[in-house]
């Protein structure tokens, strides 16, 4: 199939560039920018000015198969991913039981080849997600997983960490860590402060990010792994961040677009959809990781997309399930920081698309000859109210039920398919 996008407003998160033109697709890969007229028998696409960008790659997808499949399914996950412009999903390990083992990834493989875009697989770093005795990294890695994660189980034994990356490092592979002190940590429901002293609220120093960050980045130093810190969302620790950037570790950082978009006080009246993990921090925390995202500190910006029902939601605020889903909303939320004029579009995709698929070795993620056609169409003027009821995932527990919201995906293509198409272009 040969597809002609014509009157494009083209995002290149590679060459930093944002330009009107038309893209050519032929068998599922891109294979031109710069003509401009469509080729006999090329199916021709009026993008009418909108922008056409690299498909979204989103690190860190909690997916209930298997253990939780009434709170997402592969296929509801797929048809999400779709509609919020996300080509590429890579799905956590935090489900029940845990991915890791080759026999659980090979299950997770074949149940997700049903969904609608690509579904990458992570694996526990540790048996259970326990940090008592790594998994068979090299095995796990043979069947497919992409990267290796406890997710928000944080190990406390050094030992076994140390183990663990010595080993993922001479197979190079991707370490994925939760930077945050168990300790301090534990059963806090909101960030340490003025907001939850007032509500009531055990809270946790912005501190114990920085306390686990700063023992990643020691082990790290120690073993050499490659290791992305899932979400960095407190001023304080971006300067150990710089600090092991500028030493030359191999260390790259994320944050969730709630952290970006969101606060403390959002929480409100103990909104439980507002609960989430690591919790909203202060308005100066979010928008220090803004400035960090912009001067490329933070490198990708994710969905952290993590269903729960209504019934784990709706409890008093301590004992509700922490996590929002985000996979629709990732780029109408990511876009209020291009309507604020904090990031240009070509710096969103750059967070969004192109800096995730480098971390995984992926070809997607740029708008270049022979990169695949993982491609979203959206129109990031575009007003509407979101109805939480609408949303294609199973579980409906979003921050921004009711919110007035700027961006709409138009259309997802991946490997040049249509996947996804919204009903009032």
């Amino acid at each position: 199939m040969t597809l002609f996008f014509e009157n494009a407003r083209l995002i290149d998160p590679a060459t930093g560039t944002e330009t009107p033109g038309n893209l050519l697709v032929r068998d599922g890969l891109i294979a031109a920018t710069g003509i401009t007229e469509a080729p006999e028998g090329a199916e021709v696409i009026d993008c009418a000015g909108r922008c056409l960008a690299p498909g979204i790659v989103d690190i860190g997808v909690k997916i209930g198969e298997p253990g939780e499949r009434h709170k997402e399914s592969f296929r509801s996950a797929g048809r999400a991913a779709a509609a919020g412009g996300v080509t590429t999903v890579v799905a956590r390990p935090d489900t029940l039981p845990a991915i890791d083992t080759p026999e659980l990834l090979e299950f997770t493989t074949k149940r997700a080849a049903e969904a609608a875009v690509r579904i990458l697989h992570m694996a526990a770093l540790t048996k259970g997600r326990q940090g008592r005795e790594m998994t068979e990294i090299g095995f796990l890695q043979d069947a497919g997983a992409v990267a290796f994660t406890d997710a928000d189980a944080v190990a406390t034994d050094a030992r076994v960490l140390s183990r663990a990356y010595t080993y993922a490092r001479a197979r190079g592979a991707l370490v994925i860590g939760h930077p945050q002190d168990p300790g301090l940590s534990h059963g806090a429901a909101v960030t340490a402060g003025k907001f939850a002293a007032l509500r009531g609220l055990p809270g946790v120093s912005p501190m114990a990010e920085r306390m686990g960050l700063e023992r990643d980045l020691a082990l790290v130093e120690m073993t050499g792994v490659r290791y992305h810190a899932d979400q960095i969302t407190s001023a304080a620790s971006l300067p150990a961040l710089e600090r092991a950037k500028a030493a030359g570790l191999k260390v790259t950082a994320g944050v969730s677009v709630h952290h970006l978009t969101l606060n403390e006080i959002d929480v409100g009246e103990y909104r439980t959809f507002f609960k989430l993990t690591p919790p909203l921090r202060a308005e100066s925390d979010r928008m220090a990781a803004v400035q960090a995202v912009a001067d490329g500190l933070i490198d990708v910006i994710c969905s952290m997309h993590t269903p729960a029902d209504e019934e784990s939601k709706r409890l008093p605020y301590e004992q509700a399930a922490a996590g929002a889903v985000g996979l629709e909303t990732l780029l109408p939320a990511a876009l209020r920081l291009v309507h604020a004029g904090a990031l240009s579009l070509a710096q969103l995709f750059r967070a969004l698309s192109l800096n995730p698929a480098r971390l995984l070795g992926l070809p997607q993620g740029r708008l270049e000859e022979g990169a695949p056609a993982d491609l979203v169409l959206f129109d990031p003027d575009a007003p509407f109210v979101l109805d939480r009821f609408a949303l294609q995932s199973k579980s409906k527990n979003t921050p921004f039920d009711g919110a007035r919201m700027q961006g709409k995906v138009l259309a997802t293509f991946v490997a040049g398919v249509q996947v996804y198409t919204s009903n009032n272009q």
